[in-house]
């Protein structure tokens, strides 16, 4: 994010700079959530010295959370995955179940992780965005909902928050948050 002006009327003027130096830039926005989370501090384990292949920081593994050199494994928040505590425990579950477990076969889908923001409002998310299964999947396959309403927490109440609820579907059983 390269600024965030707020301007005469109160609405923000926001710039953003992705890494590729595209600047983006939308203007008259009422809110502006900024998140950041953290990257992994690898420089320090100069593990490129030992053939460990390595990205931007992150450790580059397969599927199975092998690196570079065999029976060195990475997982959490050092690859280039969901970094979510549960999806780390899980990965390394997987990863003892094959190394331990005689299950060679094990090892864990990131293709519907589900995860949430804890803002106000709150906001979960699944599975493909729009633009990815626009790229992924023809326009006839595609199927989206998109509805609002006020939920069962907020029904008795006097202030009336709506939910914003967009499902993205594709193929015939119109299945949800597919990322396959």
């Amino acid at each position: 994010m390269s600024s965030i002006v707020k301007q005469a009327d109160g609405k923000f003027a926001v710039t953003i700079t992705s890494d590729k130096n595209e600047a983006t830039v939308q203007n008259d926005v009422d809110v502006v959530l900024f998140a950041i989370g953290r990257a992994p501090h690898t420089p320090g384990l100069n593990l490129e010295s030992v053939g460990i292949d390595v990205t931007d920081q992150y450790i580059n593994v397969d599927a199975y959370q092998n690196t570079s050199i065999k029976n060195h494994y990475a997982l959490g928040d050092n690859v280039h995955t969901s970094h979510l505590t549960p999806v780390a425990i899980a990965a390394g579950r997987r990863l003892a179940h094959r190394i331990f477990g005689n299950e060679p076969d094990s090892k864990l889908d990131y293709s519907n992780v589900p995860t949430v923001v804890f803002s106000h409002p709150p906001i979960g998310t699944i599975g493909l965005t729009e633009a990815e299964a626009r790229a992924k999947y023809s326009e006839r396959e595609i199927k989206i909902y998109q509805t609002k309403f006020t939920n069962m927490y907020h029904g008795v109440t006097t202030r009336k928050t709506k939910t914003a609820m967009k499902l993205i579907c594709v193929g015939p059983t119109e299945k949800i948050g597919t990322a396959k």
